[in-house]
């Protein structure tokens, strides 16, 4: 008896000083605290800021424990190899859109910029609540890349031109700056299509490298200046209903963090989505009312030239689905969930509000 006392005694102590030892041991690091981010843009514009504002959404959501440090592009890496240097572990993250890496993973045209496509709540939807991300994510495994899309643009312009477009006979010829399955619809009409950096465009346009350019939302486009250097601006945005931004981890340093951080990131990801579509859509008309009072002049494409980009995109569109088996199964699985939403939104429908009229009458 007094042994298995002795023997109780013993083990008592030992958790005891297991416990002891475990509270005063310092906390397991987890993951890099500070991330370095390359991002494809300029933190001086609305695109660039989106990374700033998951940071602060990050830290908010971690208590402080991680944060980002934005780069503008070229700090770390010229914008157009921030994928590659995040694949590579060149450099632990970056924020992008998703559009540029089409040359490398060709499926990400259609989240960077889809013609005629669906609204960016009904693409927001599929991200996150169907099988966009999952998609995403399973082009980038091989390249040893975490994608979380974090921030999505309304619906872009048509872009800045020094020439009237009347009809589908004015982009043969046309040089313009356009990128993604906009380029390859706009090429079919006989266009010459090129992509330049952001940071280039301007000059590019004012000393006639390109007639005509496309880029962002007018919030964007006009802290670039492009009314500076075109004349005409026009909508609808047929190229792009829709663009995703998002931030890449190389997944060596994803790895590191356990998978209640992971969701805190995805938090935080889901914060600076929500910012990004409460935040644009209003600020863009006030934009375009300013660039109006500067002589802009800003014009909607004649039917005659939408019709022909629609069947252009017909074409385009089956040509990608032939030859791309991974954009044939994320574009069905995205028109699959818009119908869906599609559907709802028309059972749900009201007639428009009657006008609120003066009755002439002061309240009695």
């Amino acid at each position: 008896m007094p042994s298995a006392i002795f023997t109780h005694s013993l083990l008592a102590s030992a958790v005891g000083l297991a416990i002891a030892a475990s509270l005063n041991a310092p906390a397991r690091a987890e993951g890099p605290k500070r991330l370095d981010v390359a991002s494809t843009f300029s933190t001086q514009n609305f695109l660039g800021a989106g990374a700033e504002r998951l940071s602060k959404e990050l830290e908010t959501a971690t208590g402080g424990a991680v944060s980002l440090r934005v780069y503008d592009p070229g700090d770390l890496v010229p914008a157009f190899e921030v994928f590659n240097s995040v694949s590579s572990g060149a450099v632990q993250a970056g924020w992008d859109w998703i559009g540029y890496w089409a040359g490398t993973v060709p499926v990400t045209n259609l989240y960077g910029a889809l013609p005629f496509g669906p609204s960016p709540e009904a693409f927001m939807s599929w991200m996150w609540a169907g099988e966009g991300t999952e998609l995403l994510q399973k082009a980038y495994d091989p390249y040893g890349v975490k994608v979380l899309p974090c921030f999505i643009s309304p619906q872009e312009t048509g872009g800045w031109y020094n020439k009237e477009i009347n009809s589908p006979a004015d982009f043969d010829g046309l040089s313009m700056r356009i990128s993604g399955l906009g380029a390859k619809v706009l090429n079919k009409l006989g266009a010459s299509t090129q992509l330049v950096p952001g940071g280039e465009i301007y000059l590019a346009l004012e000393r006639g490298r390109v007639d005509a350019t496309e880029f962002s939302v007018p919030q964007v486009d006009a802290a670039m200046g492009f009314d500076e250097v075109a004349e005409y601006y026009y909508f609808p945005g047929w190229h792009q209903s829709a663009s995703w931004f998002s931030l890449l981890i190389n997944q060596s340093v994803w790895d590191e963090y356990s998978d209640a951080r992971k969701a805190q990131f995805e938090t935080a990801c889901r914060a600076t989505l929500q910012w990004s579509m409460a935040e644009a859509p209003p600020e863009q008309m006030r934009t375009i009312r300013k660039l109006e009072e500067k002589g802009v002049k800003v014009k909607r494409f004649p039917d005659e030239v939408i019709n022909a980009l629609q069947d252009a995109w017909v074409e385009v569109r089956q040509e990608e689905m032939a030859n791309n088996p991974a954009f044939k199964e994320a574009y069905e699985s995205l028109m699959k969930h818009v119908g869906l939403i599609d559907e709802w939104y028309k059972l749900q429908a009201l007639p428009a509000p009657k006008p609120i009229q003066d009755s002439g009458q002061e309240d009695s």
